[in-house]
């Protein structure tokens, strides 16, 4: 029994400390990558590797080429050629869609169009009982809650303007832009 014992001291003891360091010695490779794989990463996304990776130079020369060549396929900028007009429309009192008969909500509000040129105006005004009509449709089935906020104010314009494209069509309307609104 004694020498069974001596001969696990020697083998056992010997097989338990080398594999033991094996492991200790692939932990602190493994950790050393992964430290630095972060730092490298870290250096990637702020942007302090961009000159010695030459990426400033490429990302100058990209943008120089967009703008002396516009892509294929892709639209045409469409902004007003010459200085924008605007249209004011009539005022319009328009009684609100409310859930009680007992108090009516009104809502005033006075309008301007913003066309891309004078001789626009015209056709606008040519179109105006249809405008109208297609903005009273639709302002009369608003709830007061829609219109409140920032975001309320911004749908109503969206939702206006695009029946007032519908409206004037061929005519072109850039914007609708509010002069008053009220809800009461």
């Amino acid at each position: 029994m004694a020498h069974d014992e001596d001969d696990e001291a020697e083998g056992g003891g010997e097989e338990h400390d080398g594999g033991g360091s094996k492991k200790k010695l692939f932990i602190i490779i493994g950790a050393a990558v992964f430290v630095l794989l972060g730092i490298g990463a870290g250096l990637f996304f702020t942007g302090i590797l961009d000159p010695l990776l030459g990426k400033k130079k490429e990302t100058v020369e990209a943008e120089h080429a967009a703008e002396a060549e516009p892509a294929k396929g892709a639209p045409k900028e469409t902004g007003p050629v010459g200085p924008v007009a605007f249209f004011d429309m009539p005022e319009m009192i328009v009684t609100l869609n409310t859930s009680t008969k007992a108090k009516a909500a009104f809502m005033k509000i006075r309008l301007s169009l913003e066309v891309p040129q004078a001789s626009e105006i015209p056709k606008v005004q040519a179109a105006m009982p249809r405008i109208v009509d297609n903005l009273q449709g639709y302002l009369r089935e608003l709830k007061p809650d829609e219109l409140k906020g920032s975001a309320g104010a911004y749908r109503l314009k969206e939702e206006m303007l695009t029946r007032i494209k519908a409206a004037v069509a061929p005519a072109k309307v850039n914007a609708v832009l509010f002069k008053d609104l009220q809800v009461q």
